[in-house]
């Protein structure tokens, strides 16, 4: 996991070539000026996707996990939590290959306050869960960038 603001995303450059595409387009992009669904930035390799969510209470949501890709999360509006897994785990629903997609629980977990300014990297096999409610206000604009771990 890397946990920082935005403005030093540059910092993270060099640990794999795909991350450094998806830097460039974080560094050259106004993500509010995006609209709603997919955005293809390297064919299959980056892509991102724009979503409107509501944060919903921790214990509603499961940890999910990925082994093709790594998640670049970021709040364009509103605020969530984002739990990163530590410990044991125990398979809630068994991964799919097809869709990249398996979800856990986790015996404990970090817990991180996004929002605008902040993202995070959920790397893959680290289970994360993502749209937790940080507050009252759960409405959230959010962009994940699916990176595509290199061999």
């Amino acid at each position: 996991m890397i946990y920082d603001e935005i403005k030093n995303i540059s910092r993270y450059r060099g640990i794999s070539s795909n991350l450094d595409t998806a830097i460039d387009f974080l560094e050259k992009t106004d993500l509010k000026s995006l609209p709603l669904g997919k955005k293809e930035i390297l064919d299959d390799k980056v892509f991102a996707n724009v979503m409107e969510v509501q944060a919903k209470d921790e214990e509603e949501l499961s940890f999910e996990i990925h082994k093709k890709y790594m998640d670049i999360q970021i709040d364009v509006e509103g605020t969530e939590l984002i739990l990163i897994g530590l410990g044991e785990f125990t398979e809630k629903e068994p991964f799919s290959e097809e869709r990249d997609f398996g979800s856990c629980t986790a015996e404990k977990s970090a817990r991180m306050i996004m929002g605008p300014g902040r993202f995070i990297v959920c790397m893959a096999q680290e289970p994360h869960l993502p749209s937790a409610a940080a507050g009252d206000e759960r409405r959230l604009k959010k962009c994940v960038i699916k990176v595509a771990v290199e061999d």
